[in-house]
């Protein structure tokens, strides 16, 4: 177990699954023994509006709030609240982002453009770009996209998959656990 805290903030949209998310990976981190903090910001959920999660681990915790500049990395379940909320990263910090447009209502109405060459944007950070939501259209379900980002996160963390399956099985209903852990297993075999 490490000394110092893991710092991930999961970011996107109301109705895209980003406090599920976060409490999966919360639980993935409480299983593997580590002391863990969670918190989020709903916002404008229900209307799309940006909801944000933020998950604390280490050996011990004392804030759920990832201080600005800190977290080791951004999940991005949209384009744009990746750019939102890339002040949060840290210097070599890591974005995984689904490579998906879902525009705000000013851009979706035209009152305001969607923010172009976003990737170019955070180019000074390590991105993963992963087509998660193609993903899992292909899988039948566009639900599934969070479990596919939550997967290539995995990757990276060390934590073992029993406790990634553990989380699944604490948060999700039994008929949609086997296709969530599908996603999730599609999402760790990315390469990049």
């Amino acid at each position: 177990m490490q000394e110092k805290a893991i710092n991930v903030l999961i970011a996107g949209v109301g109705g895209q699954g980003v406090v599920l998310a976060g409490e999966i990976l919360a639980l993935a981190f409480l299983w593997a023994g580590y002391d863990v903090k969670k918190t989020e910001t709903h916002g404008m959920a229900q209307r799309g509006g940006s909801v944000v999660s933020h998950v604390r681990a280490g050996e011990e915790v004392h804030s759920p709030l990832i201080p600005l500049g800190r977290a080791d990395a951004l999940l991005a379940l949209e384009k744009l609240e990746a750019l939102r909320w890339s002040p949060y990263l840290k210097p070599g910090g890591t974005i995984i982002i689904n490579d998906y447009e879902l525009k705000p209502l000013a851009a979706a109405t035209g009152l305001a453009p969607y923010p172009q060459d976003i990737f170019g944007r955070l180019s000074r950070y390590e991105i993963k770009r992963v087509k998660a939501s193609a993903l899992a259209e292909e899988l039948g379900n566009p639900r599934l996209g969070n479990s596919i980002i939550l997967g290539v996160l995995s990757a990276y963390l060390g934590l073992d998959e029993e406790a990634w399956g553990w989380a699944f099985a604490q948060k999700l209903p039994p008929k949609l656990l086997p296709s969530n852990l599908e996603a999730f297993h599609l999402g760790r075999g990315l390469s990049f």
